[in-house]
């Protein structure tokens, strides 16, 4: 796994996606009213413009739909080469979560690729990572 990150900065809005991961679950909002999935966090629904948007455990499971192999360590420490993708979730298409693919080697990697999220613990937030789903 990576030995460097840049942590975000924590607010009540995202505080469930970069926490609940130490209890093995993955937090993505969701509107009650409409039931639609809201990512990147915020305190209202895009789709109906509800106000009643809370943390929900979603299954963890997704696609690639957009990926890249970056060679240079922009952060010092993080290893390279390492995989930047988009990944959309099973639970809604346009869900789409920006992580790391691991437990794959680069040149695997491919779009469509049926992925799971982990967590890699960070100070005290749990990053999300997908890896491939094995058979």
């Amino acid at each position: 796994m990576m030995t460097a990150r840049i942590l975000p900065a924590i607010d009540r809005d995202n505080e469930a996606f970069w926490t609940w991961g130490g209890e093995g679950r993955l937090a993505i909002h969701r509107c009650a009213d409409c039931r639609y999935y809201v990512h990147p966090p915020v305190p209202f629904c895009p789709q109906c413009e509800g106000r009643d948007v809370a943390a929900q455990a979603v299954s963890g499971r997704g696609r690639i739909v957009s990926f890249t192999v970056n060679h240079k360590a922009w952060v010092p420490g993080l290893s390279v080469p390492y995989v930047l993708a988009l990944v959309a979730l099973d639970e809604q298409e346009d869900v789409r979560i920006a992580c790391n693919i691991v437990d794959c080697a680069p040149e695997e990697v491919a779009f469509g690729m049926p992925v799971e999220v982990l967590f890699e613990p960070a100070e005290d937030l749990w990053v999300p990572l997908f890896r491939p789903v094995r058979p």
